[in-house]
C-alpha cells in the first residue's frame, strides 16, 4: 500500500470517528471507560494460556474480554486509546494492537448489559438458536487421536479437527497420503455416520503435498481441509483448489483483512477461520460480511479461554453465514474445571454437536474475578 493511501484512509477513520463520538446520545456518560485491567491465565495442565481483559465504566459496571497475549504496555498504548471514550464507540476500534479482540469482545459486553441484552441481539440477530460445535482431537499417534475421540464423542461433539501427520520432509509422496488417508479412515470408521471431520494440514505443506492429500482424501469427504498450507501465493493454492473438491479453509494465521479478499475473490477459499481473540465480534463480522457475498462460510478459529466461547457463540448467533464454531476441551479434567471456575459450567457444554446460545445480557457470561486471582499466570 503506497504512503499516500496510507495516510489518507488515517485521515478518514480520524473523520468517522469523530463522527460517531460527536452523534452519541448524552446518556453513554454512564458507559464512559474509566480503567482497564489485565488478568494473565494459564490452564494447569495444558499450560495454555490467555489473557483476560476487564473494561470498567463510570457507572461502576464491567464488561470483559480475552485474547492471546499482551504487555503492560499494550494495556498503556489501550488506556491512552480508550480512558474517557464511551463503550458504545466499539465499531472506531481500528488501531491494530493485541489487545484489539479483548477490548471489542469487552465493549460489546458493557454495551449488551446496558441494553439488558445480549450481545447478538445488539448486533440483531439471533440467526439460529444454537451453535454447531467442532473440537480438536489432542494427539500425535492415530492411537491417541482414537483415544482422543471416545473423550470428545462422549463430550457431546460430533464434528472434530484431525491433524495432518507432521511432514518430516518436503515432497511426501505416496507414503505420506497413505498416512493421512488411514488416519482419517479409521476415525470415519470408529466414528460412523453421525461424525464429521477437518483435516488439519497446520500450514505446513507444501502446495505440492497439500494437493496430492486433498486428492486422496477426497473420496472420504471431509467438511474441509483446513490451513493445507500458507497463505503466501494465490497461483499455488490455485493447484490445490483445481485438483480436488475438498473444500479448503483458511484464515487461522492470517492478520490482513486483505488476504481474505484476495482468497475469496480468487475463488480459494470455501471457509475463512478469522481468530477470535485477535478479530474480535466487530472485525470478525465484517470478515463474514465480505465471505457472504461470495457464498462462503464461517468457522472462527478459537484456541483460548471461555469468555472468548461466550464471544464467538454471540458471533455465531449474529452470522447468517455461520459454519461450525471450534470450542476447546482440555484433556485434563483440571484445566476443564478452571475454565468453568471462570465463567460457569453450562458454558461449554456440548449436546449432540451442539453448544446452547447465552441468554443473558452482554456476552451472557458472569466472570468469576476470584478465579482469575487463582489461576494468575505469573
Amino acid at each position: 500500500m503506497i504512503p499516500s493511501t496510507v495516510h489518507r484512509r488515517a485521515r478518514l477513520t480520524g473523520i468517522f470517528a469523530a463522527q460517531v463520538a460527536a452523534a452519541a446520545p448524552a446518556g453513554n456518560s454512564k458507559l464512559e471507560v474509566t480503567a482497564l485491567r489485565l488478568y494473565p491465565v494459564r490452564e494447569p495442565v495444558s499450560g495454555r494460556s490467555y489473557v483476560v481483559l476487564r473494561v470498567t465504566t463510570r457507572s461502576g459496571l464491567t464488561g470483559f474480554g480475552e485474547c492471546s497475549h499482551a504487555t503492560a504496555a499494550d494495556l498503556s498504548q489501550a488506556e491512552h486509546a480508550w480512558l474517557g471514550k464511551p463503550a458504545t464507540s466499539y465499531v472506531t476500534l481500528s488501531a491494530p494492537s493485541p489487545l484489539s479482540g479483548a477490548i471489542d469482545m469487552a465493549l460489546l459486553d458493557l454495551v449488551g448489559k446496558a441494553c439488558n441484552a445480549p450481545v447478538y441481539r445488539v448486533l440483531g440477530g439471533p440467526t439460529r438458536n444454537k451453535a454447531r460445535a467442532l473440537v480438536a482431537l489432542q494427539g500425535s499417534t492415530n492411537a491417541e487421536l482414537l483415544a482422543s475421540f471416545d473423550k470428545a464423542a462422549a463430550a457431546g461433539y460430533r464434528a472434530f479437527r484431525v491433524p495432518a501427520p507432521d511432514p518430516a520432509a518436503r515432497n511426501q509422496g505416496q507414503a505420506y497420503q497413505h498416512a493421512v488417508s488411514t488416519r482419517l479412515r479409521e476415525l470415519k470408521d470408529k466414528g460412523g455416520a453421525t461424525a464429521d471431520f477437518v483435516i488439519d494440514g497446520g500450514g505446513l505443506l507444501t502446495p505440492g503435498d497439500a494437493g496430492s492429500v486433498a486428492t486422496t482424501i477426497q473420496p472420504l469427504h471431509p467438511l474441509w481441509f483446513d490451513e493445507p498450507c500458507p497463505v503466501a501465493n494465490l497461483q499455488t493454492i490455485r493447484k490445490i483448489s483445481e485438483e480436488s473438491v475438498v473444500p479448503l479453509g483458511f484464515g487461522r494465521t492470517v492478520t490482513n483483512p486483505g488476504a481474505f479478499q484476495d482468497l475469496l475473490r480468487e475463488g480459494l477459499i470455501d471457509v475463512v477461520r478469522p481468530d477470535i481473540s485477535r478479530e474480535g465480534i466487530t472485525r470478525a463480522r465484517r470478515i463474514a460480511a465480505m465471505a457472504e457475498t461470495y457464498y462462503v462460510a464461517i468457522a472462527p478459529h478459537h484456541e483460548g479461554g471461555p469468555i472468548a466461547t461466550a464471544a464467538s457463540l454471540n458471533l455465531a448467533a449474529a452470522l447468517p453465514n455461520f459454519f461450525i464454531q471450534h470450542i476447546p476441551l482440555p484433556e485434563a479434567e483440571e484445566d476443564r474445571r478452571m475454565r468453568a471456575e471462570l465463567t460457569g459450567a453450562a458454558l461449554e457444554k456440548i449436546k449432540d454437536g451442539f453448544a446452547a446460545l447465552p441468554t443473558a445480557p452482554g456476552l451472557g457470561i458472569t466472570v468469576n474475578e476470584s478465579a482469575l486471582e487463582k489461576y494468575h499466570a505469573a
